[in-house]
């Protein structure tokens, strides 16, 4: 279902957080759940996965990741401080170790000059603190492309991110 880097990437996080008794919990936006899609499309994900936040809108990601709504007014939702707040949610409201958050603008519209399409932020973090944040310009390369290149850059996140537990 998956090409074979995301199936390899996600493969390789069910095992290393398997081997390692950790768990992961993901907030999406622009990908609508798709980076959890790719971690339990492997065989013993439910030993990882403890759960994925789907939150298209801004209620949603006031609602059940607690974004702070002046966060939102002064920043909008496709921004590093809504990422960075999705995935300290995602971790709060969850059993998991570690988050990844994604927010951006897959198209084909909805873009601006500021915030074209193609803009993800994503941010992954874990209970201890450690918090990672890229702003990613995948341009306007059509809505799987730029959806796809964000559960990649997710992925790579997670294994970063988790490189930091002790």
């Amino acid at each position: 279902m998956w090409p074979n880097d995301i199936q390899a990437a996600a493969s390789k996080i069910i095992a290393d957080f398997t081997a390692r008794g950790l768990k992961v919990a993901t907030a999406e936006s622009c990908t609508g759940g798709l980076i959890a899609g790719a971690l339990t499309e492997i065989a013993g994900s439910s030993a990882v996965v403890d759960r994925g936040f789907v939150t298209y809108s801004n209620d949603a990601k006031i609602q059940m990741l607690g974004v702070d709504p002046a966060t939102l007014a002064a920043h909008g939702a496709v921004s590093r401080q809504t990422a960075i707040e999705m995935a300290h949610g995602a971790v709060a409201r969850s059993e998991a170790d570690f988050a990844v958050a994604v927010t951006g603008i897959a198209g084909p519209g909805g873009g601006s000059t500021e915030k074209p399409v193609g803009l993800v932020h994503l941010s992954a973090t874990g209970r201890k603190g450690t918090a990672l944040h890229r702003e990613m310009r995948y341009g306007d390369i059509g809505r799987d492309a730029v959806r796809l290149a964000t559960i990649r850059t997710a992925l790579e996140m997670l294994t970063e991110v988790a490189q930091t537990a002790v």
